[in-house]
């Protein structure tokens, strides 16, 4: 692994409105080693000159699906393991091509994938991940529809089955404690009903309390959190009294609630892009129809959610939630967030604050010793334009882990 100095760093973290002073960066052994003025450059360092462009730590995406290879997730349940690992290899190189140098998977993939990554087998970003989301029968990952009455009992051996399904507080902990075996670092739980699934209405509540809290008390017994997909304000309410920590989606969360997020220090994972690329190109990639009816009742409130949250003060990360070949618009999530946000607070939800969501900080998401030696080099000012960060040909140096898997 090479050391690598970068010299005039401004860096663009989403710490503040405008880019920092230039520094001089070392990246040395996969972490950032030194940053500062007049860093001295190791004999056979390799230099990088980043004057007149932009320096941002490598990207955080906190809510993928890197196994979603389709749209129709009935029928990515059903593929063979093998295809869906290829096919979400290359939904991997496609996100560190944009960028993104750390992804939480929030259903499906599993520690195969974290370790091809971390062995070089294949391209892409870090993998933070739940294993399968734990649904109740007739929840948002149960995608059998009315008619079928066939066990799900295989869900949990299929890749690309999103998530698995248990019903009771015993099956529930059950469930828990095999994917924080199988090498989860937290625990997902469907509790409300969602767009993709076909029997659930979005504002049905899904698990008992008891089932929530099992939940809970299974991954503080790990020393993790409960991540839960969330819809409606009463759903909301009811997971944060459970002890739920990271919040899904969110969209229709009340100012009242938002409030007893930000007290509760639980974090909120909007992720609007979803819905708008599912409204506009959901029929062409097998959304079914009773899907795409369910988009505008969420669709319309998402950015009323961002402007909700921010005045509250809760802490939000940056989501993209894509499936199949809507993944390409992953990094267009800024420019939705813009429309309503300062664009520093768009940028901080993928460094600084989607390394708290992550509990990961220090390690990502920023620039300072100690930390992965993950950079990205744009041209132009993300900070006056958001577009510059969904716009690959102005990303000119990706490193990850102090690699250079980009360099134009």
């Amino acid at each position: 692994m090479p050391t690598i100095v970068i010299r005039n760093a401004a860096i663009v973290d989403g710490s503040a409105d405008r880019a920092a002073d230039p520094i001089d960066v070392l990246l040395a052994d996969g972490l950032v080693a030194e940053a500062g003025e007049r860093v001295k450059a190791p004999a056979g360092a390799h230099i990088f000159d980043a004057k007149r462009r932009i320096v941002l730590p490598g990207l955080i995406d906190c809510h993928v699906h890197v196994v979603a290879a389709i749209g129709n997730l009935a029928a990515n349940a059903e593929l063979p393991n093998t295809l869906t690992a290829l096919y979400a290899a290359n939904t991997l190189r496609g996100m560190l091509s944009r960028g993104f140098t750390t992804v939480r998977d929030l259903g499906g993939a599993d520690q195969a994938l974290v370790d091809a990554v971390e062995r070089g087998l294949i391209e892409g970003p870090r993998l933070v991940i739940c294993g399968k989301a734990l649904s109740p029968t007739g929840g948002h990952t149960d995608y059998r529809d009315r008619h079928d009455r066939r066990p799900v009992d295989y869900y949990p051996d299929q890749l690309g089955a999103l998530g698995r399904i248990c019903d009771g507080e015993a099956d529930v902990r059950r469930a828990a404690r095999e994917e924080l075996k199988a090498g989860a670092r937290f625990i997902k739980v469907m509790a409300s009903g969602g767009v993709s699934s076909p029997t659930d209405p979005i504002d049905a509540l899904a698990f008992s309390f008891p089932e929530l809290q099992a939940a809970v008390q299974e991954a503080a017994h790990q020393h993790t959190y409960v991540a839960a997909h969330l819809y409606s304000d009463e759903a909301i309410s009811r997971a944060l009294e459970a002890g739920v920590r990271s919040i899904e989606h969110g969209n229709l969360i009340t100012p009242a609630t938002a409030k007893r997020v930000r007290k509760a220090g639980a974090v909120v994972v909007p992720t609007n892009i979803t819905y708008a690329v599912l409204a506009r190109e959901g029929a062409e990639h097998g959304i079914p129809a009773a899907s795409l009816e369910k988009i505008d009742f969420v669709l319309s409130a998402g950015l009323t959610a961002l402007e909700t949250l921010r005045e509250a003060g809760v802490t939000m990360g940056y989501g993209s939630d894509l499936l199949g070949g809507m993944h390409e618009h992953q990094a267009q999530e800024f420019e939705l967030r813009g429309r309503v946000l300062p664009a520093h607070e768009v940028i901080r939800a993928a460094t600084l604050d989607a390394a708290r969501v992550l509990q990961l900080e220090g390690r990502v998401g920023i620039i300072a010793p100690g930390a992965f030696a993950d950079v990205v080099v744009v041209d132009g000012d993300p900070l006056k334009d958001l577009s510059v960060l969904s716009d690959t040909t102005r990303i000119r140096t990706i490193i990850k882990g102090g690699r250079v898997v980009q360099d134009s």
